[in-house]
């Protein structure tokens, strides 16, 4: 099972938290049958959503990363809760790109493109949502989300996120991240030394694949500094999509729309787009819907 952790420095100046993704990405690679490279991307945008998520401190919050840089593999979408747990999609999984000649690695940033934008919505269950978004720099999404917050919101962060997917078997997967903030009040030498520390981290997969856990990885990037743990938990890939949720997606279009979704054998299919699940409603059950929509 994923875990994540959040911590702080005991001084109050800097804030981490670090995942261990591994499962979820490897359930989102089985529910998509992504790609190494769409194994890649779709894994790095739901790590860094589970992060995202678990920094809002609201039962009901959630958040939702939408990136599309123009490259092949479309809009790649994760959403989070306040737990950590997440679900995505991705409109080309199937896409296959040649390794980065640079450097022998998956090439995420060719594949996402970098002409486009990243959008990050908040929705705290009340309210209008908070909704920014910035271009995308690189389509690495890691640096993406560091400018991110650096441009939108305005606050120092570092983002780093790791999917390594086994060349001869995609199933294989490692995966997590670690995202950092410096907050209010931190100074100038905490910021030095954090900096000193950034410069000599290994790759998130890299640690992983030592053997060092997600609490290592904050100590290894809060180095020199005293670090208390404020929480940690579980977190998996969830979808909340339900029969339920179709009907009343299903009820906002207008009777004859509704009543025309019916096949030959009578039966009208729903695709939940991030668990694949599929959803069968009878002639039957489309007219109390239809009912219902003219009555609105």
């Amino acid at each position: 099972m994923d875990r994540m952790i959040r911590c702080i420095t005991t001084n109050g100046g800097i804030m981490a938290a670090a995942v261990d993704s591994t499962y979820m990405v490897a359930t989102a690679q089985q529910i998509h049958n992504t790609s190494a490279v769409a194994t890649a991307a779709l894994g790095r945008m739901l790590t860094a959503a589970s992060m995202m998520g678990a920094m809002l401190k609201k039962a009901d919050a959630s958040v939702t990363l939408k990136i599309n840089g123009g490259g092949p593999l479309g809009s790649i979408i994760a959403i989070a809760d306040s737990n950590g747990n997440c679900r995505g999609s991705i409109d080309h999984p199937e896409v296959e790109l040649p390794l980065n000649p640079t450097n022998g690695k998956l090439d995420v940033g060719k594949a996402v493109g970098h002409n486009g934008l990243l959008g990050v919505m908040r929705d705290f269950g009340e309210g209008t949502p908070y909704i920014g978004q910035v271009e995308v720099q690189s389509g690495e999404i890691a640096e993406d989300i560091t400018h991110y917050y650096a441009a939108s919101e305005q606050v120092p962060t570092v983002c780093a996120l790791g999917v390594l997917v086994d060349k001869r078997d995609i199933r294989q997967i490692l995966a997590g991240g670690l995202i950092i903030q410096v907050l209010p009040g931190a100074f100038e030498s905490d910021i030095a030394q954090l900096e000193k520390n950034i410069a000599q981290l290994e790759p998130v997969t890299t640690m992983l694949a030592k053997g060092m856990s997600i609490e290592d990885m904050c100590k290894k990037a809060l180095e020199g500094f005293e670090m208390e743990i404020l929480d940690e938990f579980p977190v998996s890939y969830v979808c909340n999509c339900s029969k339920e949720r179709v009907e009343r997606a299903i009820a906002t279009l207008s009777a004859e729309d509704i009543l025309s979704l019916a096949d030959e054998t009578g039966f009208a299919e729903a695709k939940c787009q991030y668990c694949n699940h599929t959803y069968k409603l009878s002639r039957q059950e489309l007219e109390e819907l239809a009912k219902i929509s003219s009555q609105k």
